[in-house]
């Protein structure tokens, strides 16, 4: 475990990564010996201090719930990170890249809540019971510290990952917002382009095999903290396609089909 003076510094050099703009050396370079709850403890310190600025929490957001993503990283479970108000962007809207660091996009649904949920079972349809709606949703992801290192090529971690706030950066949401038992989730697909190419394509099956188990899976991670699910949040639960850089001057476009589509240009 760190002591709490690593975990201050660490986080304190990821929230001045973000305003300065600049990337910094992986956490994980610093720190080898480092562990997961090390890296939550970063993340958690992050946030907090971005509260402290003003900011609020909105939601969270479920990563790595891919199969093939965890084989891929050696792992057997996803991991979060924290939504706040200032990640949103308006569906349409024109956006600053260069306000993220090393920016991709990626598709997935967002689970908006009318009821809290918490504890260590929560099952699948707790999760749909609890949910008011579904919406598309596009996530900006970044990466405050290097996803590989330009001088040696170190390679940044989960470790790192998950203390860079799991690497959220905005949400878009747009389309049309269902209800749960509208349709079979595990069938809504997407068509990801930039540019007018298509880049990426998926099935929301990809995310642990439903995605409400996403946010089981989240609502079971924060129980012996604890922590809610609460009411109005905004739950991202996982992309189901792979993330596709982004500069100033693209516009993206995903296509849901009968869920509609979002759009958005940076600039």
């Amino acid at each position: 475990m760190l002591k709490k003076s690593d975990i201050t510094k660490a986080a304190n050099d990821l929230y001045h990564a973000e305003i300065d703009r600049q990337q910094i050396d992986p956490i994980t370079r610093t720190y080898a010996d480092m562990t997961l709850a090390d890296s939550y403890a970063i993340q958690k310190h992050w946030v907090d201090q971005k509260i402290t600025d003003g900011k609020k929490v909105v939601g969270y957001k479920i990563g790595y719930t891919s199969r093939a993503m965890q084989k891929a990283l050696h792992i057997d479970e996803p991991d979060y990170g924290v939504l706040l108000d200032h990640m949103l962007f308006a569906e349409g809207s024109d956006i600053e890249a260069a306000q993220f660091c090393d920016p991709r996009i990626e598709a997935e649904l967002a689970f908006i809540l009318k009821e809290d949920l918490k504890g260590a079972n929560v099952t699948l349809f707790q999760v749909l019971n609890a949910t008011d709606y579904i919406i598309p949703a596009l996530e900006i992801i970044a990466a405050r510290s290097y996803r590989v290192h330009p001088q040696d090529g170190y390679k940044r971690t989960l470790l790192d990952t998950v203390a860079d706030n799991a690497g959220n950066a905005g949400i878009i949401m747009g389309g049309k917002p269902i209800r749960p038992t509208e349709v079979d989730l595990r069938w809504c697909g997407v068509l990801l382009s930039r540019n007018g190419v298509l880049e990426e394509t998926g099935l929301s099956a990809g995310v642990l095999n439903h995605p409400a188990h996403g946010i089981c899976w989240v609502a079971k991670r924060f129980a012996p903290h604890g922590i809610t699910l609460k009411e109005r949040q905004i739950i991202l639960a996982g992309a189901f396609t792979a993330p596709i850089a982004v500069k100033a001057g693209d516009t993206i476009h995903a296509d849901y089909g009968r869920l509609g589509s979002i759009a958005c240009h940076f600039i």
